[in-house]
């Protein structure tokens, strides 16, 4: 019989490749809390936004995840962990979304808000920070520590009612 293990909280940290230097600072954040709570991070694996976040989660001891648009691993930000190369474009978007219990939203372009409409669409919480504010089912934070505790609640809750 063998022991029953814990599953970790996963939590998909959605944004731009390109990002100013206090959204990076914010997104670090956001992944350096993601990590100190005990969650996964999974995200795109490329630059701006992911890096930061990635390199916060991974920094303080988290395990960071990227879903690789190409066909090369090697594309991905030095701070993914585990880096998987789908060689689907932008529908990994979907893959993204659906292997996250909640996710996060920092400032971000369209392929972010594509990421959001995924997550509004499948049931996915998303809660966002500086980012789209099109619909009413997108939690808004403030900070980065609202951004994660919002997160890991709403993923609890939705774990719950599975």
């Amino acid at each position: 019989m063998s022991a029953s293990v814990e599953r970790r909280p996963v939590v998909a940290v959605l944004g731009g490749a390109v990002c100013s230097q206090e959204i990076s600072q914010l997104a670090y954040e956001v992944g350096r809390l993601i990590a100190e709570q005990g969650g996964v991070l999974i995200c795109g694996g490329r630059s701006g936004v992911m890096e930061a976040a990635c390199r916060g989660a991974q920094e303080h001891g988290g395990l960071t995840v990227g879903i690789l648009p190409g066909d090369d691993a090697g594309e991905a930000n030095p701070f993914v962990q585990i880096a998987i190369a789908t060689g689907l474009g932008e529908a990994r978007n979907v893959l993204i979304v659906k292997s996250a219990d909640a996710a996060i939203a920092v400032d971000g372009g369209y392929g972010t808000l594509s990421e959001i409409a995924f997550c509004l669409k499948l049931g996915v919480p998303v809660v966002g920070v500086q980012t789209w504010t099109i619909d009413p089912g997108i939690h808004q934070a403030h900070s980065a520590a609202e951004a994660v505790q919002m997160a890991f609640q709403l993923a609890s809750s939705r774990a719950q009612r599975r």
